[in-house]
């Protein structure tokens, strides 16, 4: 592990939990039955807690990375769609017409479009951030994802853009991502670093009929045989260069950046907000690499891949939303940010008790 990205995990403390006291206090007080407003008090709390104790609580303005990456692994057929679809789509997302693009549009979240390693020609777009880190990943199943070198260059990216937003005013980061195929990746990443089981993990991402899941299904068995020592020193001792490892071995360059985002954020002590199934692959990534990264990160929405339910029980976290998509690009976290805005304005601007005039017991919990 090179110097740099070994300083960015060193820069990441975890949150002050003592500081939860105060904050539980300061919500009993507020003029509403106790607890009554749920997990949007949940999320108070714990935004309080990334602040370090510091009011009012704030994640505007936010900004989300949606970052574009290739796989060699399509050539195994783990994809109802053909991978120039990746440019296509990345495209479609920096022309306004993507479901992110209309839902960051409407929800007022800036948004960051990356080409993180697509395959073929370089798209050119006055708004795209040309990484290329490659032209696609290798073949997972076959060799080495990532060098661990390329790996580490995506996730440092990935804490660049994130300390770069965080510099330019932003309050909140959050996670998308496009690539044709990255469910498989993701899918590996969730069984070496979580734990799971291939045939619990893996789902039909874009589209796969029962046999297409079974088939990719043995792509990833095939891919942890061949990354086993991989694999198996992640379970063993779960050290950042263990999780390093494993994210060049079965990773993709989209993942990293994101993973580095994440990491960006935690740095920063801002919170990040990650999307569905592949975005949270680069957030278990992140948090394999340094723990305390789970402090600062919201699961936007539980994706509708039948592999989610294993990664969220493995993960100990519960997504803000549950609404059966599984499309990617970060639309769970567009839809999510009005929640963790309602949750802080609640926090901030609620008469307490202690300071309004009203009678009766409602301290009391429901």
């Amino acid at each position: 592990m090179n110097h740099s990205l070994r300083a960015v995990l060193e820069s990441i403390s975890p949150v002050d939990v003592t500081l939860s006291t105060r904050a539980r206090a300061h919500l009993d007080d507020l003029t509403k039955p106790r607890g009554s407003l749920g997990a949007l008090e949940d999320a108070a709390l714990r935004l309080f807690l990334v602040a370090g104790g510091q009011t009012p609580l704030c994640v505007d303005p936010a900004v989300i990375v949606v970052a574009a990456g290739d796989h060699g692994v399509t050539r195994q057929g783990v994809s109802p769609y053909p991978q120039e679809v990746t440019t296509q789509m990345l495209a479609n997302i920096l022309e306004g017409g993507a479901a992110i693009s209309v839902l960051s549009r409407l929800n007022g979240l800036s948004m960051t479009v990356v080409d993180a390693g697509c395959a073929g020609a370089a798209l050119e777009h006055p708004r795209l951030v040309n990484l290329r880190l490659g032209p696609g990943t290798a073949d997972l199943s076959e060799e080495p994802a990532m060098s661990v070198e390329d790996c580490q260059r995506a996730l440092l990216c990935g804490v660049d853009m994130a300390r770069r937003a965080v510099d330019g005013g932003a309050r909140l980061l959050a996670t998308g991502e496009m690539g044709i195929g990255n469910s498989t990746p993701a899918t590996a990443l969730f069984c070496a670093l979580l734990g799971l089981s291939p045939a619990e993990a893996a789902g039909p991402g874009a589209g796969l009929n029962p046999a297409g899941v079974r088939h990719k299904i043995s792509v990833v068995e095939k891919a942890l045989r061949r990354h086993a020592a991989v694999a198996a020193a992640v379970s063993a001792s779960g050290g950042p260069g263990d999780a390093l490892a494993a994210l060049a071995a079965l990773g993709g360059y989209e993942i990293a950046v994101l993973a580095g985002v994440a990491l960006g954020a935690a740095s920063c002590r801002v919170p990040v907000l990650v999307d569905g199934f592949i975005s949270t692959s680069a957030y278990a990534a992140a948090r394999s690499l340094c723990p305390a990264v789970a402090d600062y990160a919201f699961l936007a929405h539980a994706s509708a891949e039948p592999g989610y339910a294993g990664v969220i029980a493995a993960l100990g976290q519960e997504p803000l939303l549950r609404l059966h998509m599984r499309l990617g690009e970060g639309t769970g976290c567009a839809l999510a940010l009005p929640l963790l805005r309602a949750a802080a304005a609640l926090f901030n601007d609620m008469a307490t008790f202690s300071g309004a005039r009203v009678t009766g017991d409602m301290k009391q919990p429901v």
